[in-house]
């Protein structure tokens, strides 16, 4: 929404009238398509207001009455100590307000700017975080890392939350993708076909990075007990002018440093996909 909404933003402010009637007819728009909408995370001089923001749409998009699933999703980075607090936070106002919260969980991408007293100390750290909050979220439980707030501090057990889980990170995705499968056989088990207990879970990758997650995603896809394909994967684009799109995607390649000591994963990965297409192609002919 530009440089305008930015310094609103770090004014923890408002939006201004034409940016709150953009804002809902961008919203209504995506309702009306079934596109769901997930705003990215800011530095932490404006974060406070980005979720408030975000939260305030999502009352509404995200309403109980509304078809599932969550239209609204805010994203959380889960290399920040406070990430575990602040979800738990905005589950309990979602729980009390009676909306289904939308939650998009990224690693980072401000680690140099930010003040690095936020941000943990290791990756490992970061990790936890990252594979600890997407499996509380996923089975609807509270465990080590994500814990109750406030006067919910005895729940065991959390509402319902919508996922995207947007890593580059193969074994977290393994990690995701080992607790959806735990998730499908029981439900096979019991013959519970009813998924709205459960949240939805989808997958993000930035186009051009991590490519042999993605195919992983999709080669490990299969049909679901009530007819629909899963793992879903998305691929990210960036969109804007060209300033813009070097700056977001210089981030991104900072926030996935450890990209190039997955160099040779990545070939490996490729050779075995290009084999597997060749083998197939053979076989169709």
């Amino acid at each position: 929404m530009g440089s305008s909404a930015f310094k609103l933003l770090k004014a923890n402010q408002s939006p201004s009238p034409p940016m709150a009637q953009a804002l809902k007819e961008i919203c209504d728009a995506a309702l009306a398509k079934n596109v769901r909408l997930l705003p990215a995370a800011e530095p932490q001089n404006a974060q406070a207001a980005v979720d408030a923001w975000t939260l305030d749409l999502a009352k509404h998009y995200n309403s109980k009455k509304m078809p599932t699933p969550a239209l609204i999703y805010n994203t959380y980075q889960c290399y920040l100590k406070s990430t575990p607090s602040t979800i738990a936070s905005h589950i309990a106002i979602a729980e009390a307000e009676g909306f289904t919260l939308g939650a998009k969980l990224v690693r980072g991408a401000y680690m140099e700017t930010e003040a690095r007293s936020l941000i943990h100390d290791t990756k490992e750290d970061t990790d936890k975080c990252y594979d600890g909050s997407a499996e509380a979220l996923m089975r609807r439980e509270y465990n080590d890392v994500l814990q109750p707030y406030g006067k919910f501090s005895e729940k065991i057990q959390m509402p319902r939350v919508d996922i995207f889980l947007a890593t580059h990170n193969l074994e977290s995705v393994k990690h995701a993708m080992r607790i959806k499968e735990e998730q499908q056989t029981s439900a096979r088990t019991v013959g519970n076909s009813d998924k709205a207990m459960l949240g939805e879970v989808n997958y993000a990758q930035l186009l051009g990075m991590a490519d042999e997650v993605s195919c992983a995603l999709l080669a490990a896809q299969k049909r679901t007990i009530d007819g629909s394909m899963e793992p879903r994967v998305f691929k990210y684009c960036t969109w804007g002018t060209m300033t813009q799109c070097l700056n977001y995607l210089l981030r991104r390649a900072m926030e996935n440093r450890d990209a190039m000591g997955r160099t040779k994963e990545t070939a490996h990965a490729m050779r075995d996909e290009l084999i597997r297409r060749m083998r197939k192609t053979m076989r169709l002919s």
